[in-house]
């Protein structure tokens, strides 16, 4: 019978000599950020992969810092492709005024100056962030969404679209506003674990009806 991975692994693919592919990692093992959350089986892989697990974090988002006032929230079973970066709302500067310099950075233990973004970024389930993309502070990224490499991401996406470019723009849409709205109900990503496995060949060849008539 198929099966899933074990969720709770760090290296998830297992090579035909039995050795573990480290250049893929399920991140939630290995984000213990309080403010970078990653839901279960979503996976980030890099050809050049951090020393060690704990330095995917940094690799991801390197403006995320333990003290930032925002959130990286990514849902579950998405796939993060070599070379993306999140650049969180940490990384933006004041520039209201006539200067851009961020004075405060440099006394940080006596700035009494806030955050001056602190938007969060949402990426939602089973999204596929090509390589190379970036995703800048405050984006929302609708469930199923596909983002072609290189992109260059902000705003809000909607659901099971595909985008690229810089600005990334909507090419296309993925089904039917009515498909579309029976995906997002039917939340496949929530289901039992055994029940993806059963059925993981509908999830990704079959019609949004047939997999609906799969559902739990």
């Amino acid at each position: 019978m198929p099966r899933l991975p074990d969720p709770d692994t760090i290296h998830p693919i297992i090579l035909p000599d039995g050795t573990a592919h480290t250049g893929t990692v399920f991140l939630a093992n290995v984000i213990d950020q309080p403010n970078f959350t990653v839901g279960a089986y979503s996976y980030a892989s890099s050809h050049s992969a951090p020393e060690t697990p704990q330095g995917w974090a940094a690799r991801l988002a390197p403006y995320l810092y333990p003290f930032s006032q925002e959130t990286l929230r990514i849902g579950r079973f998405c796939q993060i492709a070599h070379g993306v970066r999140f650049i969180t709302a940490s990384a933006n500067h004041a520039h209201q005024g006539p200067s851009t310099f961020p004075f405060e950075v440099f006394d940080l233990a006596n700035s009494t100056v806030p955050q001056p973004d602190m938007r969060d970024t949402e990426v939602g389930h089973d999204v596929w962030l090509g390589m190379d993309a970036i995703v800048l502070p405050g984006a929302r990224i609708g469930n199923g969404v596909i983002v072609g490499a290189g992109a260059v991401v902000g705003g809000t996406v909607p659901a099971y679209t595909v985008v690229a470019g810089n600005p990334a723009r909507v090419l296309r849409r993925r089904f039917s506003d009515a498909d579309t709205a029976l995906m997002q109900r039917l939340a496949w990503w929530h289901w039992p674990a055994d029940h993806i496995a059963r059925h993981m060949q509908v999830i990704q060849h079959g019609s949004p009806a047939v997999l609906a008539a799969c559902a739990p």
